[in-house]
């Protein structure tokens, strides 16, 4: 015999329903529009898998052009994209293939998230971290300022959409609790210049 609902049951059921799907929204949305989801990029590491399908299992090395290659998927530009973005254009070329296919894409090594740090510091270089970092993090990386150091004059360079960008940033203000918004997150191939 079928179970039966009140209409006051059915819409306290779907009331618990809705609570808790509103409920999982914010720490959602909070991790989107913080513009922290790691972003592949050159030489990165992916593991990428379709459930119950041992052939299409493997870690592919993302290319210097952005790019990587997966059997049945084809050519995938990569680069700049956050792993679930991918998962889902596999996801989207596999269908054709492999109904309901079931796709994990992971980063199993990251070094597409690379920054330089030049000029007057005591370590000046290139940084390879797993990690995002802002411009007193990096600096901080590079063993901080010489003797001879300008520390009102930083410029952090970024190439955003084929032109160079420049950013200024003092760091006396920033030491001081002012101006702290100059203090921005890095972008992979961001150049922090110390005159």
């Amino acid at each position: 015999m079928p179970v039966r609902f009140s209409s006051a049951l059915r819409q306290l059921l779907t009331l618990g329903a809705l609570l808790s799907v509103l409920l999982m929204l914010p720490a959602a949305s909070h991790a989107q529009s913080s513009g922290l989801e790691y972003r592949i990029g050159p030489e990165d590491v992916l593991h990428i898998s379709v459930w119950k399908e041992e052939d299409l299992d493997r870690k592919v090395l993302v290319r210097p052009d952005g790019g990587v290659s997966f059997p049945l998927a084809g050519d995938i530009q990569v680069s700049g994209r956050t792993p679930l973005e991918v998962q889902d254009e596999i996801r989207s070329r596999l269908q054709r293939y492999v109904p309901d296919a079931e796709v994990t894409v992971s980063v199993d090594k990251i070094s597409g998230y690379t920054i330089f740090v030049l000029g007057e510091v005591k370590e000046p270089g290139q940084f390879t971290l797993g990690r995002y970092v802002d411009v007193v993090q990096a600096l901080t990386l590079a063993g901080g300022f010489t003797p001879y150091a300008n520390s009102r004059d930083i410029q952090v360079l970024r190439r955003q959409d084929g032109r160079e960008v420049t950013f200024a940033f003092d760091f006396r203000s920033i030491s001081r609790g002012r101006n702290l918004q100059q203090n921005i997150i890095l972008q992979s191939g961001d150049v922090v210049l110390v005159p």
